[in-house]
């Protein structure tokens, strides 16, 4: 009972067992139940797993240019469906910058429930107004962890290896462009293991295509990806 109930106390656990007509005493119970189960505060990955429908995350990353200056990325993930609400660039994080993000991401008060973030200064106070006007709850991780926001991890680890790591980057304008293309390449053609090979954009479509017609190939990223697809024959 301890384990499967982690909000119940020694005398609630007593009283359950009285209706099955066991008789223990509450001390009895705290000394077993210090040794069956951990704290009763809910863990990180149990709490994701039970509000995933209802979760944001968003996250920066840095890339360097050519000449050696740093140019951020941001980016709003949406955690069931692996989709990239929101994404942008910038040279100057600045808290006014990375709030008018959250704004133009939550249009007429469409944000999630919580949002993950981290505690660097770029989400201040002005950030803060606008997600509880949103009414959206911050969720800040602990210092040096990043695996509490794993999901935006993943993919600044994959927007890395599959678009930036290859390109020799040159102004803030060309990551502009690389990103669209890659979050509309990421949203609405890459299956995601993550959500057992389904797509982010198409997260609810069931089925599979047709096993007919002639499969076509379309480069994505200057052939740095292909899209495949089949056409349907023609009578």
């Amino acid at each position: 009972m301890a384990k499967e109930n982690c909000l119940w106390g020694a005398e609630r656990i007593r009283s359950e067992l009285l209706k099955l007509d066991i008789q223990v005493s509450k001390r009895t119970i705290q000394r077993y139940m210090s040794k069956s189960r951990q704290a009763s505060n809910q863990t990180w990955a149990t709490f994701i797993k039970n509000h995933v429908r209802d979760i944001w995350a968003c996250d920066f990353t840095v890339v360097h240019d050519l000449f050696f200056r740093p140019i951020y990325i941001f980016v709003i993930l949406e955690l069931k469906t692996r989709r990239v609400v929101h994404a942008a660039v910038t040279v100057l994080p600045t808290d006014t910058w990375t709030a008018q993000q959250l704004r133009e991401a939550t249009p007429w008060d469409s944000g999630p429930r919580y949002l993950i973030r981290d505690r660097d200064r770029k989400y201040g106070s002005q950030f803060s107004c606008i997600a509880t006007s949103t009414g959206i709850k911050e969720l800040k991780t602990p210092y040096r962890a990043p695996k509490a926001n794993a999901f935006c991890e993943r993919f600044m680890g994959s927007l890395k290896r599959d678009c930036l790591d290859p390109m020799l980057v040159i102004s803030q304008k060309q990551i502009e462009r690389l990103l669209r293309e890659y979050v509309s390449y990421y949203n609405d053609v890459r299956p995601n293991q993550g959500i057992h090979q389904r797509i982010p954009g198409r997260y609810n479509e069931k089925g599979f295509p047709s096993q007919s017609g002639k499969i076509i190939s379309e480069p994505i990223l200057g052939g740095l990806h292909h899209d495949y697809t089949r056409i349907a024959y023609l009578n």
